[in-house]
């Protein structure tokens, strides 16, 4: 247990206190309000419930006759419990808080008649007080330590920023362990990355984590590093305005525009989007890419090589986890050997004369258009932390292949071209090679997504990913066509035929 007091100024002060919880909200979680009548507990309620909801005029009417009140809507599901009338201790059963719990945030008024040991995770608030100023007893345990103490280390970084004065919003992230807030103060806002150091799981190969091998960023130093350079050559990634590595926190410029795949999913005419983000990858085809970039006389970042090794336990995905998917069982290891020989074949096609960093994820759902600029940047680059030093092609690939939004096999063709065009242009320019690479890449990539939509599934609870598999599967069977993979294209009709048909029936 863990136990604090804080002093809630106000009524706005207990509604901005519980909007702040409501950022840290999750199934499981147990909020205990405890107070006389008219201490502030339904005003915590009801300031907690909108937050998730996004709707500050919410309608959050009292429970006190109907015991709970559920809100399924809200961005993690809520359900708002009040206790006062409860006559009967038995009746508590009946309630079945246990199943609730684990789909649930509760919050609860008059816990007392709580039963010992329902929810390890649980935050206890006694509020007491007349007047403007409420004392608030904080008891925490279980999920919320951790959460706390996070809150406390945003709080401090925020001051320090000079933003204590600003508000905290939840701010939609992506399918990693980082947290997003937006601060916002008056008509200016900018966003809040929390990514404290975490390496990825158990060791899986030669001793190191599934990240490591893979070269992801495990830190904010890849986020500083990376997009300040970006922002150097001219492009519009988000300036990193604060930063405190320790920490991992971060105080990013929050680009202004449309996400492009909001606007292809809506059907927007995409040519002058997608041509605009084409002319930046073909520019920066002509920029110098360090292999090493300092943030601070004590941070050096280094981009690491995209090599073989980084490759081959990605593309190891697709036997080790899309296997079970289809198969229910897990794949023998001689499927993965064979499938890793036959990349070993191929993979050295892809090495660059002239490697450039390869962003990795320059796709719809990371790509902000903003027509209000001018020339490249129109095109905002977010996510690129996990940038890697390997070949051009990579990128073009991510970004005509869209893993989450068609895209037309003619408007891919016409795009491609437009890239060729830019970099025959440019000179010095091996458009076979090109080409060879860009079906090697786009089918290792493909390959890869199968794998990781496989493992969303499976490992993290994420059913909502496998809806793109058969899009993936068109973009994977597109790219074996190329002679080059014609080994590989026999490996996949002999062993492992639903990757290129899977959902089409």
């Amino acid at each position: 247990f863990h136990m604090t007091a804080k002093t809630l100024q106000h009524e706005s002060g207990t509604i901005q206190f519980a909007e702040t919880l409501s950022l840290w909200a999750r199934p499981g979680f147990l909020i205990r309000l405890e107070g006389d009548l008219g201490a502030g507990k339904s005003t915590f309620a009801r300031a907690f419930i909108r937050a998730l909801a996004r709707d500050a005029e919410l309608e959050v009417p009292s429970p006190t006759f109907s015991i709970i009140q559920l809100y399924d809507e809200t961005r993690i599901p809520v359900a708002h419990i009040d206790l006062y009338r409860l006559k009967d201790l038995n009746e508590i059963d009946e309630l079945a808080l246990h199943e609730l719990i684990a789909t649930h945030v509760l919050v609860v008024e008059w816990p007392e008649r709580l039963p010992q040991g329902i929810c390890k995770d649980a935050l206890t608030l006694k509020i007491s007080g007349r007047g403007d100023a409420r004392q608030c007893n904080i008891e925490a345990s279980g999920g919320w330590l951790p959460a706390l103490q996070r809150n406390d280390d945003i709080e401090n970084f925020i001051a320090h920023c000079g933003k204590a004065n600003h508000t905290r919003v939840f701010f939609d992230g992506d399918a990693s362990s980082r947290r997003y807030e937006t601060l916002n103060h008056g008509k200016s806002s900018s966003v809040l990355m929390d990514m404290p150091y975490r390496p990825d799981g158990p060791p899986v190969r030669y001793g190191k984590p599934y990240s490591q091998i893979a070269h992801l960023a495990e830190g904010l130093p890849a986020v500083v590093a990376v997009n300040q350079h970006l922002v150097g050559l001219g492009y519009a990634a988000p300036k990193i305005l604060n930063y405190d590595l320790t920490t991992g926190l971060a105080d990013i410029e929050r680009l202004h525009g449309e996400v492009h795949g909001v606007m292809m999913r809506r059907g927007d005419d995409m040519t002058v989007p997608m041509m605009t983000a084409v002319d930046v990858l073909a520019d920066m085809a002509k920029q110098h890419w360090p292999h090493e970039f300092k943030i601070t006389k004590e941070h050096i970042h280094t981009v690491a090589d995209y090599d073989e090794h980084a490759q081959l336990i990605e593309v190891d995905l697709l036997p080790s986890w899309f296997y079970e998917y289809v198969h229910g069982k897990k794949p023998p290891q001689s499927l993965n050997d064979s499938f890793e020989n036959v990349w070993r074949n191929i993979l050295p096609f892809t090495v660059s004369k002239n490697p450039q960093w390869v962003m990795r994820d320059y796709h719809s759902p990371n790509l902000i258009w903003m027509p209000q600029n001018q020339g490249l940047k129109r095109v905002g680059i977010i996510d690129s932390q996990d940038a890697v030093m390997g070949h051009p092609a990579y990128d073009l690939a991510s970004l005509l292949q869209d893993a989450r939004v068609d895209v037309a096999f003619d408007f891919q063709d016409k795009l491609y071209a437009h890239y060729i065009e830019q970099r025959r242009d440019a000179g010095q320019f091996d458009e076979q090679e090109f080409a060879r690479a860009f079906a090697i890449l786009g089918a290792q990539r493909t390959t890869k997504i199968l794998g990781i939509f496989a493992r969303l599934k499976a490992r993290d609870n994420k059913p909502s990913y496998l809806q793109h598999m058969p899009r993936v599967s068109r973009y994977l069977a597109r790219s074996l066509q190329h002679p080059v993979l014609a080994e590989l294209k026999h490996w996949y009709q002999t062993e492992m035929p639903e990757a290129l048909v899977i959902g089409t029936s």
